[in-house]
Protein backbone atom coordinates (compact mmCIF):
# COMPACT_ATOMS: atom_id res chain seq x y z
CA UNK A 1 0.00 0.00 0.00
CA UNK A 2 2.57 2.26 0.59
CA UNK A 3 4.55 1.99 -2.64
CA UNK A 4 1.19 2.58 -3.90
CA UNK A 5 0.80 5.73 -2.25
CA UNK A 6 4.15 6.77 -2.98
CA UNK A 7 4.13 6.17 -6.46
CA UNK A 8 0.52 8.55 -6.60
CA UNK A 9 2.86 10.80 -4.80
CA UNK A 10 5.31 10.87 -7.60
CA UNK A 11 2.68 11.20 -10.74
CA UNK A 12 0.89 14.13 -9.05
CA UNK A 13 4.16 16.43 -7.99
CA UNK A 14 5.76 15.28 -11.53
CA UNK A 15 2.11 16.38 -12.98
CA UNK A 16 2.09 19.58 -11.12
CA UNK A 17 5.67 20.17 -12.00
CA UNK A 18 5.06 19.80 -15.74
CA UNK A 19 2.01 22.33 -15.78
CA UNK A 20 4.03 24.77 -13.34
CA UNK A 21 7.14 24.78 -15.50
CA UNK A 22 5.09 24.90 -19.01
CA UNK A 23 3.28 27.39 -17.55
CA UNK A 24 6.34 29.67 -16.48
CA UNK A 25 8.56 28.69 -19.76
CA UNK A 26 5.19 29.89 -22.02
CA UNK A 27 4.65 33.21 -20.37
CA UNK A 28 8.32 34.26 -19.81
CA UNK A 29 8.98 33.38 -23.84
CA UNK A 30 6.18 35.80 -24.28
CA UNK A 31 7.16 38.30 -21.95
CA UNK A 32 11.30 37.96 -23.69
CA UNK A 33 9.74 38.78 -26.94
CA UNK A 34 7.90 41.80 -26.03
CA UNK A 35 9.70 43.32 -23.11
CA UNK A 36 8.14 46.86 -23.97
CA UNK A 37 4.55 45.56 -23.88
CA UNK A 38 5.34 43.96 -20.33
CA UNK A 39 6.54 47.29 -19.09
CA UNK A 40 3.41 48.87 -20.23
CA UNK A 41 1.58 46.67 -18.48
CA UNK A 42 3.91 47.44 -15.26
CA UNK A 43 3.11 51.02 -15.69
CA UNK A 44 -0.22 50.73 -15.78
CA UNK A 45 -0.26 48.21 -12.42
CA UNK A 46 1.71 51.73 -11.25
CA UNK A 47 -1.03 53.71 -12.28
CA UNK A 48 -3.23 51.55 -10.43
CA UNK A 49 -1.56 51.45 -6.95
CA UNK A 50 -1.17 54.95 -7.63
CA UNK A 51 2.79 54.11 -7.07
CA UNK A 52 3.74 55.83 -10.64
CA UNK A 53 6.38 58.42 -9.31
CA UNK A 54 8.40 55.60 -7.84
CA UNK A 55 8.84 53.98 -11.28
CA UNK A 56 10.15 56.59 -13.56
CA UNK A 57 12.08 55.47 -16.92
CA UNK A 58 14.43 53.07 -17.30
CA UNK A 59 13.07 51.18 -14.16
CA UNK A 60 9.73 49.57 -15.80
CA UNK A 61 11.45 48.32 -18.41
CA UNK A 62 14.63 47.13 -16.19
CA UNK A 63 11.47 45.24 -14.04
CA UNK A 64 9.98 43.75 -17.32
CA UNK A 65 12.80 42.16 -18.12
CA UNK A 66 13.84 41.06 -14.73
CA UNK A 67 10.70 39.42 -14.36
CA UNK A 68 10.53 37.89 -18.08
CA UNK A 69 14.03 36.07 -17.66
CA UNK A 70 12.60 35.15 -13.77
CA UNK A 71 9.85 33.48 -15.29
CA UNK A 72 11.60 31.82 -18.27
CA UNK A 73 14.51 30.68 -15.93
CA UNK A 74 12.55 29.01 -13.35
CA UNK A 75 10.52 27.45 -15.95
CA UNK A 76 13.55 25.67 -17.20
CA UNK A 77 15.08 24.85 -13.75
CA UNK A 78 11.62 23.36 -13.01
CA UNK A 79 11.42 21.14 -15.97
CA UNK A 80 15.61 19.63 -15.29
CA UNK A 81 14.70 19.64 -11.73
CA UNK A 82 17.52 22.26 -10.76
CA UNK A 83 18.23 23.68 -7.48
CA UNK A 84 14.44 22.21 -6.31
CA UNK A 85 14.72 23.98 -2.93
CA UNK A 86 15.71 27.24 -4.80
CA UNK A 87 13.01 26.52 -7.49
CA UNK A 88 10.13 25.56 -5.57
CA UNK A 89 10.62 28.41 -3.06
CA UNK A 90 11.25 30.87 -5.71
CA UNK A 91 8.08 29.82 -7.84
CA UNK A 92 6.06 29.47 -4.45
CA UNK A 93 7.08 33.31 -3.29
CA UNK A 94 6.32 34.23 -7.14
CA UNK A 95 2.48 32.85 -6.62
CA UNK A 96 2.42 34.23 -3.03
CA UNK A 97 2.49 37.58 -4.22
CA UNK A 98 1.25 37.50 -8.13
CA UNK A 99 -2.22 35.31 -6.50
CA UNK A 100 -3.42 38.10 -4.39
CA UNK A 101 -2.82 40.67 -6.25
CA UNK A 102 -4.91 38.95 -9.36
CA UNK A 103 -7.41 38.71 -6.37
CA UNK A 104 -7.55 43.01 -6.25
CA UNK A 105 -7.64 43.26 -10.10
CA UNK A 106 -10.51 40.94 -10.51
CA UNK A 107 -12.47 42.82 -7.84
CA UNK A 108 -11.46 46.13 -8.50
CA UNK A 109 -10.95 45.80 -12.84
CA UNK A 110 -8.88 48.70 -12.28
CA UNK A 111 -6.25 46.99 -14.87
CA UNK A 112 -8.25 46.08 -17.78
CA UNK A 113 -5.69 42.53 -18.07
CA UNK A 114 -3.30 41.23 -16.12
CA UNK A 115 -0.99 40.61 -19.32
CA UNK A 116 0.75 37.54 -17.80
CA UNK A 117 0.73 35.80 -21.63
CA UNK A 118 1.05 39.12 -23.33
CA UNK A 119 -1.20 39.94 -26.72
CA UNK A 120 -0.68 35.87 -27.08
CA UNK A 121 -3.92 35.17 -24.98
CA UNK A 122 -5.87 37.45 -23.15
CA UNK A 123 -7.12 36.15 -19.94
CA UNK A 124 -10.19 38.42 -17.82
CA UNK A 125 -9.08 39.21 -14.80
CA UNK A 126 -11.20 36.15 -13.13
CA UNK A 127 -9.50 33.86 -15.08
CA UNK A 128 -5.86 35.05 -14.44
CA UNK A 129 -6.61 34.63 -10.70
CA UNK A 130 -8.03 31.25 -11.16
CA UNK A 131 -5.33 30.06 -12.68
CA UNK A 132 -2.84 31.75 -10.54
CA UNK A 133 -5.05 29.64 -7.68
CA UNK A 134 -4.04 26.34 -9.53
CA UNK A 135 -0.61 27.52 -10.15
CA UNK A 136 -0.46 28.83 -6.11
CA UNK A 137 -1.61 25.43 -4.97
CA UNK A 138 0.43 23.12 -7.18
CA UNK A 139 3.25 25.35 -6.22
CA UNK A 140 2.47 24.18 -2.65
CA UNK A 141 2.94 21.17 -3.58
CA UNK A 142 6.06 21.12 -5.31
CA UNK A 143 7.57 22.46 -2.45
CA UNK A 144 6.78 20.14 0.13
CA UNK A 145 7.53 17.16 -1.72
CA UNK A 146 10.64 18.71 -3.80
CA UNK A 147 12.43 15.71 -3.43
CA UNK A 148 10.09 13.68 -5.56
CA UNK A 149 10.74 15.87 -8.69
CA UNK A 150 12.55 13.70 -11.02
CA UNK A 151 16.35 15.42 -12.21
CA UNK A 152 16.65 15.44 -15.75
CA UNK A 153 20.44 16.21 -15.59
CA UNK A 154 22.96 15.72 -13.14
CA UNK A 155 24.16 17.68 -10.73
CA UNK A 156 27.34 18.22 -11.70
CA UNK A 157 26.45 20.51 -14.78
CA UNK A 158 23.11 21.84 -13.77
CA UNK A 159 25.10 25.01 -13.42
CA UNK A 160 26.02 24.88 -17.31
CA UNK A 161 22.21 24.82 -18.19
CA UNK A 162 21.51 27.70 -15.59
CA UNK A 163 24.38 29.97 -17.14
CA UNK A 164 23.20 28.84 -20.51
CA UNK A 165 19.58 29.82 -19.88
CA UNK A 166 20.22 33.25 -18.21
CA UNK A 167 22.56 34.00 -20.98
CA UNK A 168 19.79 33.25 -23.48
CA UNK A 169 17.17 35.02 -22.54
CA UNK A 170 19.09 38.03 -21.55
CA UNK A 171 20.20 37.99 -25.31
CA UNK A 172 16.59 37.26 -26.51
CA UNK A 173 15.14 40.60 -24.67
CA UNK A 174 17.72 42.39 -25.46
CA UNK A 175 17.24 41.50 -29.22
CA UNK A 176 13.08 42.59 -28.70
CA UNK A 177 14.06 45.78 -27.07
CA UNK A 178 16.73 47.15 -30.16
CA UNK A 179 13.96 46.57 -32.92
CA UNK A 180 10.25 45.60 -32.81
CA UNK A 181 9.49 42.18 -31.03
CA UNK A 182 10.24 39.30 -33.67
CA UNK A 183 6.96 37.60 -33.28
CA UNK A 184 3.91 40.01 -32.99
CA UNK A 185 1.15 38.55 -31.75
CA UNK A 186 -0.54 42.54 -31.77
CA UNK A 187 -3.26 43.39 -34.05
CA UNK A 188 -1.30 45.52 -35.78
CA UNK A 189 1.24 42.89 -37.28
CA UNK A 190 2.74 42.50 -40.66
CA UNK A 191 0.03 41.90 -43.32
CA UNK A 192 -2.66 42.77 -41.37
CA UNK A 193 -5.74 44.55 -43.42
CA UNK A 194 -6.62 47.27 -40.85
CA UNK A 195 -10.00 47.86 -41.98
CA UNK A 196 -10.62 44.27 -42.29
CA UNK A 197 -9.43 44.16 -38.46
CA UNK A 198 -12.13 47.08 -37.59
CA UNK A 199 -15.37 45.26 -38.76
CA UNK A 200 -17.67 44.33 -36.31
CA UNK A 201 -17.91 40.55 -36.21
CA UNK A 202 -21.89 38.67 -37.29
CA UNK A 203 -21.02 37.59 -33.49
CA UNK A 204 -22.57 40.53 -31.28
CA UNK A 205 -20.89 39.05 -28.50
CA UNK A 206 -17.35 39.52 -29.94
CA UNK A 207 -15.25 42.49 -30.84
CA UNK A 208 -13.11 43.82 -33.88
CA UNK A 209 -9.64 43.22 -33.89
CA UNK A 210 -8.87 46.91 -34.17
CA UNK A 211 -11.21 48.97 -32.04
CA UNK A 212 -9.66 52.09 -31.61
CA UNK A 213 -7.99 53.48 -34.67
CA UNK A 214 -8.36 56.73 -35.18
CA UNK A 215 -7.05 60.07 -36.60
CA UNK A 216 -7.78 63.62 -35.18
CA UNK A 217 -6.07 66.65 -36.45
CA UNK A 218 -3.96 68.70 -33.43
CA UNK A 219 -5.29 71.61 -32.46
CA UNK A 220 -2.27 74.11 -32.76
CA UNK A 221 -1.02 76.57 -30.14
CA UNK A 222 -3.03 79.61 -32.00
CA UNK A 223 -6.01 77.61 -31.74
CA UNK A 224 -6.41 76.00 -35.28
CA UNK A 225 -5.82 72.74 -36.10
CA UNK A 226 -2.94 71.61 -37.96
CA UNK A 227 -3.21 69.82 -41.52
CA UNK A 228 -4.18 66.71 -40.83
CA UNK A 229 -4.31 62.76 -42.06
CA UNK A 230 -8.42 61.64 -42.33
CA UNK A 231 -8.98 58.14 -41.07
CA UNK A 232 -10.93 56.91 -44.16
CA UNK A 233 -8.59 58.62 -46.45
CA UNK A 234 -5.82 56.91 -45.18
CA UNK A 235 -7.80 53.24 -44.88
CA UNK A 236 -9.38 53.91 -48.74
CA UNK A 237 -6.11 54.62 -50.44
CA UNK A 238 -4.70 52.40 -52.87
CA UNK A 239 -1.06 53.70 -52.55
CA UNK A 240 1.61 53.14 -50.28
CA UNK A 241 1.50 55.40 -47.35
CA UNK A 242 4.31 56.38 -44.62
CA UNK A 243 3.30 56.53 -40.66
CA UNK A 244 6.00 57.13 -38.04
CA UNK A 245 4.50 55.86 -34.91
CA UNK A 246 5.54 58.30 -32.32
CA UNK A 247 3.11 58.01 -29.44
CA UNK A 248 4.96 60.82 -26.62
CA UNK A 249 7.52 63.14 -29.30
CA UNK A 250 9.06 64.33 -25.82
CA UNK A 251 10.01 60.72 -25.06
CA UNK A 252 11.07 59.90 -28.35
CA UNK A 253 14.91 58.55 -29.42
CA UNK A 254 16.13 61.16 -31.97
CA UNK A 255 19.51 59.47 -32.57
CA UNK A 256 18.05 58.22 -35.91
CA UNK A 257 16.68 61.40 -37.39
CA UNK A 258 18.68 61.68 -40.56
CA UNK A 259 17.61 58.60 -41.54
CA UNK A 260 13.75 59.63 -40.64
CA UNK A 261 14.59 62.85 -42.84
CA UNK A 262 15.80 60.71 -45.68
CA UNK A 263 13.12 58.23 -45.73
CA UNK A 264 10.66 61.23 -46.05
CA UNK A 265 12.70 62.95 -48.84
CA UNK A 266 12.50 59.44 -50.42
CA UNK A 267 8.30 59.83 -49.89
CA UNK A 268 8.16 63.46 -50.73
CA UNK A 269 10.38 62.62 -54.13
CA UNK A 270 8.09 59.88 -55.41
CA UNK A 271 4.29 60.95 -54.13
CA UNK A 272 4.34 58.99 -51.20
CA UNK A 273 2.44 60.38 -48.52
CA UNK A 274 4.40 60.56 -45.04
CA UNK A 275 3.20 61.39 -41.85
CA UNK A 276 3.99 61.43 -37.80
CA UNK A 277 0.53 59.69 -35.44
CA UNK A 278 1.46 60.86 -32.35
CA UNK A 279 -0.34 61.19 -29.01
CA UNK A 280 1.55 64.80 -28.31
CA UNK A 281 0.18 67.96 -28.03
CA UNK A 282 1.24 70.72 -30.86
CA UNK A 283 3.51 72.05 -28.31
CA UNK A 284 5.58 68.81 -28.90
CA UNK A 285 5.17 68.65 -32.00
CA UNK A 286 6.96 72.19 -32.63
CA UNK A 287 9.80 71.76 -30.67
CA UNK A 288 9.99 68.40 -32.25
CA UNK A 289 9.96 69.88 -36.01
CA UNK A 290 12.80 72.31 -34.31
CA UNK A 291 14.73 69.63 -32.70
CA UNK A 292 15.09 67.27 -35.86
CA UNK A 293 14.06 69.79 -39.02
CA UNK A 294 10.89 67.40 -39.58
CA UNK A 295 8.69 68.27 -42.50
CA UNK A 296 6.51 66.03 -42.74
CA UNK A 297 2.64 66.23 -41.45
CA UNK A 298 1.58 65.46 -37.66
CA UNK A 299 -1.75 63.90 -37.20
CA UNK A 300 -3.64 62.59 -33.74
CA UNK A 301 -3.71 59.01 -32.85
CA UNK A 302 -4.69 57.48 -29.48
CA UNK A 303 -2.17 56.90 -27.09
CA UNK A 304 -3.04 53.37 -26.73
CA UNK A 305 -3.50 52.23 -29.91
CA UNK A 306 -0.17 54.01 -31.08
CA UNK A 307 1.97 52.04 -28.35
CA UNK A 308 -0.11 48.58 -29.60
CA UNK A 309 0.93 49.79 -33.32
CA UNK A 310 4.63 49.31 -32.28
CA UNK A 311 6.78 48.85 -29.43
CA UNK A 312 9.34 51.26 -30.97
CA UNK A 313 9.29 54.63 -30.34
CA UNK A 314 9.53 56.49 -32.99
CA UNK A 315 8.84 53.00 -35.76
CA UNK A 316 7.78 53.15 -39.07
CA UNK A 317 5.37 51.65 -40.62
CA UNK A 318 4.36 51.74 -43.82
CA UNK A 319 0.98 50.69 -45.12
CA UNK A 320 -0.65 49.72 -48.64
CA UNK A 321 -3.87 49.63 -49.97
CA UNK A 322 -4.65 49.62 -46.12
CA UNK A 323 -2.27 46.69 -45.23
CA UNK A 324 0.73 46.82 -42.91
CA UNK A 325 3.47 45.43 -45.30
CA UNK A 326 6.12 46.62 -43.45
CA UNK A 327 7.22 47.55 -39.23
CA UNK A 328 10.59 48.90 -38.63
CA UNK A 329 11.93 50.63 -35.08
CA UNK A 330 13.85 53.53 -35.87
CA UNK A 331 17.02 51.42 -35.14
CA UNK A 332 16.27 49.20 -37.96
CA UNK A 333 15.19 51.60 -40.44
CA UNK A 334 15.69 50.67 -44.36
CA UNK A 335 18.14 52.61 -46.00
CA UNK A 336 17.07 54.57 -49.38
CA UNK A 337 18.60 56.83 -51.94
CA UNK A 338 17.35 58.56 -54.82
CA UNK A 339 18.45 56.05 -56.88
CA UNK A 340 16.32 52.93 -55.16
CA UNK A 341 13.34 52.73 -57.47
CA UNK A 342 9.86 52.97 -56.45
CA UNK A 343 8.27 51.05 -53.45
CA UNK A 344 6.95 48.15 -55.35
CA UNK A 345 10.50 47.06 -56.50
CA UNK A 346 12.06 47.23 -52.76
CA UNK A 347 11.49 43.94 -51.14
CA UNK A 348 11.72 45.39 -47.46
CA UNK A 349 8.10 46.84 -48.93
CA UNK A 350 6.27 43.92 -48.93
CA UNK A 351 4.76 41.94 -46.18
CA UNK A 352 6.70 39.28 -44.89
CA UNK A 353 5.42 37.75 -41.69
CA UNK A 354 7.08 34.12 -42.53
CA UNK A 355 11.00 36.07 -41.85
CA UNK A 356 10.21 36.65 -37.83
CA UNK A 357 9.07 33.00 -37.52
CA UNK A 358 11.89 31.82 -39.18
CA UNK A 359 14.17 33.63 -36.80
CA UNK A 360 12.17 33.01 -33.68
CA UNK A 361 12.65 29.21 -34.91
CA UNK A 362 16.28 29.71 -35.30
CA UNK A 363 16.84 31.29 -32.35
CA UNK A 364 14.94 28.31 -30.14
CA UNK A 365 16.88 25.81 -31.89
CA UNK A 366 20.08 27.51 -31.41
CA UNK A 367 18.71 27.46 -27.87
CA UNK A 368 17.15 23.63 -27.71
CA UNK A 369 20.10 21.82 -29.79
CA UNK A 370 22.84 22.44 -27.18
CA UNK A 371 20.30 21.92 -24.31
CA UNK A 372 19.25 18.48 -25.46
CA UNK A 373 22.83 17.27 -26.96
CA UNK A 374 23.43 18.07 -23.14
CA UNK A 375 21.18 16.48 -21.46
CA UNK A 376 22.00 13.15 -24.03
CA UNK A 377 25.59 13.27 -22.98
CA UNK A 378 25.09 14.11 -19.48
CA UNK A 379 22.34 11.11 -18.66
CA UNK A 380 24.77 8.83 -21.15
CA UNK A 381 27.63 9.36 -19.13
CA UNK A 382 25.61 8.94 -15.91
CA UNK A 383 24.22 5.25 -17.67
CA UNK A 384 27.81 4.32 -18.14
CA UNK A 385 28.69 4.93 -14.59
CA UNK A 386 25.96 3.37 -13.01
CA UNK A 387 26.86 0.10 -15.49
CA UNK A 388 30.02 -0.11 -15.15
CA UNK A 389 29.94 0.05 -11.04
CA UNK A 390 27.55 -2.34 -11.48
CA UNK A 391 29.46 -4.70 -13.56
CA UNK A 392 32.78 -3.94 -11.79
CA UNK A 393 30.86 -5.74 -8.70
Amino acid sequence: MYDVKDKILHIVVNICRLVVSATFIFSGVVKLIDPTGTQYKIEDYATALSIGFFLTAPIPLMLAVVMAMLEFCLGIYLFFGIRRHFTTVSILAFMAFYTPLTLWLAITDSVADCGCFGDAIVLTNWQTFFKNAVLLAAAVILLCYRRCIIRLISESVQWLISLFTIIFSGFLAGLCIYGEPIIDFRPFHIGQHIPTAMQWPTDPQETPEILDFFLAPIIGEDGHPLPSLDTDELLADTGYTFLLIAPHLEQADDTNMEHINALYDYAHENGYPFWCLTASDAKHVNRWRDLTGAEYGFTFADELTLKTMARSNPALILLHNGTINAKRGHRQLPQVTPDSGPLHTLSWAHPHPQSYQRLLLQLFLWYLIPLVTLTILDRSVSSFRWWYKRHKQ
